[in-house]
């Protein structure tokens, strides 16, 4: 980091402080504004120490713990936390301290500190590196381990953890020509046809993003509209559908979609994502249970833990703790009943949650078949180009894994499954 490197640590601390000590996300109080005095690089800075120091909280507070009597208050011991995360990972110990300290003096409620701060990190400096190294790669949060645990074996839980650990790189969606687009940014195509790149930089710089020819989205989120596979002409409900990436995947395929979320800002975001790949779709911001209509095929992305994205979002484990579970497979039951209601006979819908936990996914479907008589598990449709046949569940979905393709560099968790209405 350069000499201004204060003002993007400082931020970087009050992110910490909001998701550690508010238990908010970080994808909400950057909306809020938290970084709007920042520069755009730094506040890309500010983010990735913010995201590097909560994929690495276990480590820096096993570092941390020998050279404290007593836990600091919130922003001290987040100061702490960030500082000793970047010198342990090589970061020039020098600019660290500074950094820290000045950030302890600058408020009257933490100066009294700083003279502890510094001489922690300067132990950290002394030894934490060769420390650092030898910890385990770090744990989910019990709450959250717990019931997960219970669906998945230990062994598996570690692989996951490890795929947590070592974060996402940036996959794309190409509008049209894949192998063109891999071409194009120097990426990777991957076998389900998006395209992974390792060292993205800024998506905006990159080649193709102006002209349109692809989007942001994970690879394993692009799954649900390719099982989904709209045709030209067909009438396409994507429901829950901001910020787009499957609308306009449903959209490129020629048919005639209406997205529907109640999230203003982020549809209005998915109204530019649509002008910028010059694709049309109707955009609803409204309530799901309020949609009426029959349509050929649906989408239901329905609002789930995100258990399946931690690899992105570090901040979730810590920002949530498990207490919303039951509304959201409720909220999601109640969803999908009323998404079956809206299709046509011979019609088909595509359920998906970007969860690891089996009740918002594996089970749903189970319960689901089980409510409607005149409904069936497709078992085929999910079988699409690039999904091994490993991942096909019991009652026909698809189970997607952080550690699939780990080699490549892994996927967000997410579960897909195609029901088909009678005639």
């Amino acid at each position: 980091m350069s000499k201004s490197s204060y003002p993007t640590r400082r931020s970087a601390v009050y992110l910490l402080d909001q998701v550690l000590g508010e238990g908010r996300l970080l994808s909400d109080v950057i909306a809020g504004g938290a970084l709007q005095k920042l520069e755009p690089a730094e506040r890309a800075r500010a983010q990735r120490l913010a995201t590097d120091t909560l994929r690495n909280l276990e480590r820096a507070d096993r570092v941390l713990q020998k050279h404290l009597k007593k836990t600091p208050t919130m922003t001290v011991q987040n100061v702490l936390r960030m500082a000793a995360m970047e010198i342990c990972q090589g970061g020039a110990a020098h600019g660290v301290v500074n950094d820290a300290v000045e950030i302890i003096s600058k408020s009257k409620r933490t100066s009294g500190m700083k003279g502890l701060v510094n001489a922690v990190l300067r132990k950290v400096d002394d030894k934490g590196r060769d420390e650092w190294v030898k910890l385990r790669i770090p744990r989910l949060p019990k709450w959250l381990r717990k019931p997960l645990a219970q669906a998945y074996d230990n062994e598996i839980m570690l692989e996951i953890e490890a795929a947590h650990y070592a974060g996402a790189p940036l996959d794309l969606t190409p509008k049209e020509d894949a192998e063109a687009v891999a071409k194009a940014v120097g990426g990777e195509l991957l076998p389900t046809g998006s395209v992974r790149l390792r060292d993205a930089g800024q998506v905006t710089a990159l080649e193709g993003f102006k002209q349109g020819h692809w989007w942001v989205q994970d690879a394993a989120a692009a799954l649900p509209a390719r099982v989904l596979n709209a045709q030209p002409g067909e009438r396409v409900l994507d429901l829950c559908a901001a910020p787009g990436g499957k609308t306009m995947q449903i959209a490129a395929a020629g048919a005639k979609v209406t997205a529907v979320d109640d999230n203003p800002v982020r549809m209005e975001r998915l109204r530019e994502n649509l002008k910028r790949v010059q694709l049309d779709a109707e955009v609803v911001v409204g309530d799901v249970m309020a949609q009426e209509g029959q349509y050929d095929a649906i989408l239901l992305d329905a609002p789930c833990s995100a258990t399946g994205t931690i690899r992105r979002h570090p901040d979730l484990p810590f920002a949530k703790d498990g207490s919303e579970f039951g509304d959201l497979i409720g909220m999601q039951e109640v969803f999908l009943d009323h998404a079956l209601g809206l299709l046509k006979p011979g019609g088909r819908l595509v359920f998906c949650t970007c969860s690891l936990l089996p009740d918002e996914g594996e089970v749903q479907i189970e319960e689901a078949a089980e409510r409607w008589a005149d409904v069936t598990v497709d078992r085929d449709a999910v079988l699409i180009d690039g999904v091994d046949t490993a991942w096909v569940t019991e009652e026909g979905g698809l189970r997607l894994r952080p550690d699939y393709w780990a080699d490549k560099g892994g996927m967000d968790g997410f579960y897909v499954a195609m029901l088909r209405k009678g005639v």
